[in-house]
């Protein structure tokens, strides 16, 4: 089965004014849709590889031919970045986060604050697009930012919360200033579903 965009479960404007319509519109319409296109070329008439998932793609690289590998890694990727990415966001989100996910930052960052601090400098650290991620590496909560499109995943780690940090996710809206959106970014958190993926990972 060709990989598909997931439908959004909430309206393009719901975000703002943190996230305007025009710049989801085009996020999500535009810019995850081309990515699926190109992996699902790539995988086309590859009858072992187009049964997969895209996690087990991402996760075993090494096993996808190199001719297209690079392919899968680069929009095979975005395709999974962004499907979880919509997930993470959502209305009616942001603010501090509470149960396990909550105990486990203060544990493993010292503080709420400490670790927005930590995920913004990775964030700003970043040179040229990429994602910032909060991942789950042998029990411990980490921030790291990774290039491109690459994601945890192909190094065994778990994300459970990702910043797209590529122009297109905010430029619309804030241009040059990184450092606002990302700041803006803790009002669109999805904590629940963050939660959910700390509690699978621990597992």
């Amino acid at each position: 089965m060709p990989f598909e965009v997931p439908k959004l479960k909430y309206d393009y404007n719901s975000l703002e004014p943190y996230i305007d319509e025009q710049t989801m519109r085009t996020h999500h319409d535009r810019h995850h849709q081309a990515y699926v296109d190109k992996v699902n070329t790539a995988l086309d008439g590859n009858t072992e590889h187009r049964s997969k998932t895209i996690e087990a793609l991402l996760s075993n690289l090494n096993s996808v031919p190199e001719p297209i590998r690079m392919a899968v890694r680069n929009n095979g990727g975005g395709h999974y970045n962004h499907s979880l990415f919509w997930e993470m966001i959502g209305p009616k989100s942001g603010g501090k986060p509470t149960g396990e996910i909550a105990t486990a930052i203060d544990k493993d960052f010292g503080s709420f604050e400490s670790f927005k601090e930590k995920l913004k400098t990775a964030g700003l650290n970043l040179f040229g697009s990429g994602w910032v991620w909060l991942i789950v590496n042998n029990g411990k909560l980490e921030v790291i930012a990774l290039p491109n499109q690459d994601n945890p995943i192909s190094q065994g780690k778990t994300p459970i919360l990702g910043v797209d940090v590529w122009e297109h996710a905010y430029y619309l809206k804030y241009q040059n200033k990184r450092a606002e959106y990302l700041d803006q970014f803790f009002n669109i958190i999805n904590w629940k579903k963050v939660e959910e993926l700390y509690s699978k990972a621990k597992k």
